[in-house]
């Protein structure tokens, strides 16, 4: 009698196995900014607060180059970025 293949199936180990490919991050964020944050993410239609959260800081990344210019030409104002001038 001929002997069927032999199959090795990789053995998995302990534990839960993973659920995504990213890492994850634990960050403490203000109820007020969660609250702003959900209620972008409702009016954008995104149904995760994960998925919201990271679609915010990908905006705000976007828009720092503006930001760094803006603060990097109110340099000179001892007063500080939040200032307006009076010229």
């Amino acid at each position: 009698m001929v002997k069927s293949i032999a199959v090795h199936q990789k053995k998995r180990g302990r534990g839960r196995p993973a659920t995504g490919r990213d890492p994850a991050v634990t960050i403490r964020v203000p109820p007020e900014v969660l609250s702003e944050a959900k209620r972008w993410a409702e009016s954008q239609d995104i149904k995760t607060r994960s998925e919201a959260l990271v679609q915010l800081i990908q905006l705000g990344l976007a828009a720092a180059p503006k930001a760094e210019a803006k603060m990097i030409s109110q340099k000179g104002n001892c007063d500080g970025p939040d200032s307006t001038s009076k010229n």
